[in-house]
């Protein structure tokens, strides 16, 4: 393995570069190198329903000579009397450092001794590949140290929660290990020993369908939130949209059936002053509504933009508020190319609500 050091204002993360070695997973012999890194991490919350318990998990990094443990927002959101338990049953109050809704991330501070942080290494998630293994470790309804064994189903997943104000938490990894209330903000961790994302959601009522953070996006987050308790460097295009498909290309009078399509755009967004248009017209497709007559997206950079999960990948892990994209589109049945300033996302308090299934960006 080789060691890469990213360099992000005056802070520093180092990753460790994964290489594929063939060799089979060995769920013991991870089990014995993270199991002492993993936490639970539980509090009380109380909302309009009434007062109530919450339970996750967690994991130590080491950064800038301090340990943290990484574990999920949705986990700490407005949490009081938070605690973190390691493994050996030790116990310690719990401070938040810094959170992103967007990302579904925090990191947590405790005034322990230095003896109980078994700090794990975060990998590279981008070298994942498809069919790769890998374990999740967490604390699945209260039963700590649990360790579940799976493949990465896909990569560059798009995943809609409450938490984060109708916009996706991009880039996720699908994976198939079985998780469950009590596994978020545990580490996924591949046959390398290295943490390739945290655990933040499964599907209800499904089997084997579990989404997690990569660990590229943590370490791109961590020294934002360490020092500045937040991070503000989402991209942010002003935009809602929806997938092209067959039956909607019918219904525009098109041959294009990929790319993303502009529903609508909002005033004084970055889109909107770059001169990209929303549609002007409802039409209903099954049970479906779209609004049509708007741009299709199909290229960033010159680079394929197929769906709303690639446009979301492609802006989590290339573009910052500040940065011009050359966004290709079709109008018309014309391909055209206009460039569009990034902007800044939304503070969550200052966004309109947005209806359930709207994808935006």
């Amino acid at each position: 393995m080789t060691t890469t050091t990213v360099t992000m204002t005056t802070t520093t993360v180092t990753m460790t570069q994964r290489v594929p070695t063939g060799e089979q997973l060995d769920p013991v012999a991870i089990y014995a190198q993270a199991g002492p890194s993993v936490v639970t991490v539980q509090g009380i919350i109380t909302d309009i329903t009434g007062t109530g318990s919450v339970l996750g998990a967690g994991f130590v990094i080491a950064y800038s000579n301090s340990y943290y443990i990484i574990t999920n927002f949705h986990v700490v959101d407005g949490l009081t009397d938070s605690t973190v338990t390691f493994s050996n049953g030790d116990a310690y109050p719990a401070t938040v450092v810094g959170s992103d809704p967007y990302s579904d991330l925090a990191v947590v501070s405790v005034n322990a001794s230095p003896s109980e942080f078994h700090p794990l290494q975060l990998g590279v998630s981008s070298s994942l590949d498809v069919g790769e293994s890998v374990v999740a470790i967490g604390s699945p309804y209260g039963l700590s140290g649990t360790i579940t064994v799976g493949v990465v189903s896909q990569v560059g997943r798009t995943l809609q929660e409450d938490t984060a104000g109708g916009f996706a938490i991009a880039d996720t990894i699908q994976f198939s290990a079985a998780i469950n209330p009590g596994n978020s903000g545990g580490p996924l961790i591949s046959s390398d020993g290295m943490v390739v994302g945290i655990t933040t959601a499964s599907a209800g009522g499904s089997e084997g369908l579990g989404f997690a953070i990569p660990s590229d996006t943590i370490s791109r987050e961590v020294p934002y939130l360490v020092k500045d308790g937040k991070y503000d460097r989402h991209a942010y295009l002003g935009v809602q949209l929806v997938d092209m498909n067959y039956q909607l290309s019918r219904a525009m009078q098109t041959t294009t059936t990929w790319g993303v399509l502009i529903e609508s755009t909002t005033p004084n967004g970055p889109v909107s002053k770059a001169g990209l248009r929303g549609g002007t017209q409802d039409v209903t497709i099954g049970d479906q509504r779209y609004v049509t007559g708007g741009d299709i997206i199909i290229s960033f950079d010159g680079k394929k933009i197929a769906n709303y999960d690639a446009l979301s990948a492609y802006l989590e892990r290339n573009a910052v508020p500040g940065q011009t994209i050359q966004v290709g589109i079709i109008r018309s049945g014309e391909q055209m190319v206009v460039p569009v300033e990034i902007g800044t996302r939304p503070q969550l308090n200052m966004l309109s609500p947005v209806p359930i299934g709207q994808a935006i960006a």
